[in-house]
């Protein structure tokens, strides 16, 4: 599939309608920044510049603001539903989370008891995702081109038909080090539809994202009881 076929296929929110959505709902909740990023395992300034409209989270950020928001990540993300046991390579819909961003196609279905979530992700050169943890875990597999991993400061190159599996749980980041586009096929068990959401075997509020670890020089002293 060529690049311009993508970008054309692409469905999601400006990145000024996703960011002021965000900021309007955060207020609504009396919530800060800082509220919000320690919620989502995020930072600070990733927060701010989602709602300044300088950057868009990925599918697994966004999962993890949208429960701090407590609304379901369809209000911010259009996505198919996966209804269907198989998908085609042209009919399946091409979205992203906003515009110059990492464009996803959904491959795994919806049913009672499913806990694996498979896309293709189109990465354009360049992007770098912000370091994140949280529940279950992934595997990533290039199809095209290349990425790097980082994996709590373990670097990992990998090139066409290589592949990552971790838990999600530690602090991980991945960047498109090429000078063209990648293909990336991405599989994980935290509910980055929002299938268990809706259908009420899940309950935002009964997993909280690991806020990152802070890296330190020393070993901190103990003090006394």
């Amino acid at each position: 599939m060529d690049d311009q076929s993508v970008e054309d296929g692409v469905r999601g929110l400006d990145h000024d309608a996703f960011g002021e959505r965000l900021r309007t709902r955060r207020r609504e909740l009396g919530l800060t920044l800082k509220e919000v990023a320690d919620g989502a395992g995020l930072s600070v300034g990733f927060i701010s510049q989602i709602e300044r409209g300088i950057t868009t989270p990925s599918l697994s950020s966004l999962t993890n603001v949208s429960r701090v928001l407590g609304l379901h990540v369809s209000e911010f993300l259009s996505q198919p539903r996966g209804l269907a046991p198989t998908t085609r390579h042209d009919q399946r819909p091409h979205y992203a989370v906003g515009s110059n961003s990492l464009v996803y196609e959904r491959l795994s279905a919806s049913f009672p008891g499913n806990v694996l979530n498979t896309v293709i992700i189109h990465e354009p050169p360049g992007y770098r995702s912000e370091p994140i943890a949280h529940e279950g875990e992934e595997i990533f597999y290039v199809l095209e081109g290349g990425i790097t991993v980082e994996v709590e400061g373990e670097i990992h190159v990998l090139g066409a038909g290589d592949s990552l599996h971790f838990p999600s749980t530690k602090v991980h980041s991945s960047w498109n080090h090429m000078t063209t586009p990648s293909t990336i096929l991405h599989t994980c068990t935290m509910d980055v539809f929002g299938d268990r959401e809706r259908d009420g075997s899940f309950r935002p509020d009964a997993l909280k994202a690991p806020a990152p670890k802070p890296k330190t020089t020393s070993k901190a002293k103990k003090g006394k009881s």
